[in-house]
């Protein structure tokens, strides 16, 4: 087993298990259920941790992890230039719409 990911959000590690569970490469939770201890024990170590089941897989899923965090925005506003997330149509910084 190998370290990968780690968030104050088990909603984060969470969505980075389905990901990489969606290639194929098998991980698990640990300290699902830590953040109670959180004070007694360093916050950061309470953080839920993503393992992956084989170490080999390690190279493929930070790369799957990296593009990930890359294809976050998917359009940039042709006016102001801001980056924007895909669900949105229109910018919020100056109003412009979306070109397809």
């Amino acid at each position: 087993m190998k370290f990968i990911y780690s968030a104050p959000n088990l909603l984060l590690v969470s969505h980075c298990k389905n990901l990489l569970e969606s290639y194929g490469i098998e991980c698990i939770i640990k300290n699902e259920n830590l953040n109670s201890a959180a004070g007694e024990i360093p916050p950061t170590e309470c953080w839920p941790e993503l393992w992956l089941m084989d170490s080999k897989n390690y190279q493929r899923a930070v790369y799957i992890l990296n593009s990930e965090r890359q294809n976050q925005y998917l359009w940039i506003c042709p006016s102001c230039h801001e980056s924007l997330e895909e669900q949105f149509d229109r910018c919020w910084s100056c109003g412009d719409w979306k070109i397809d």
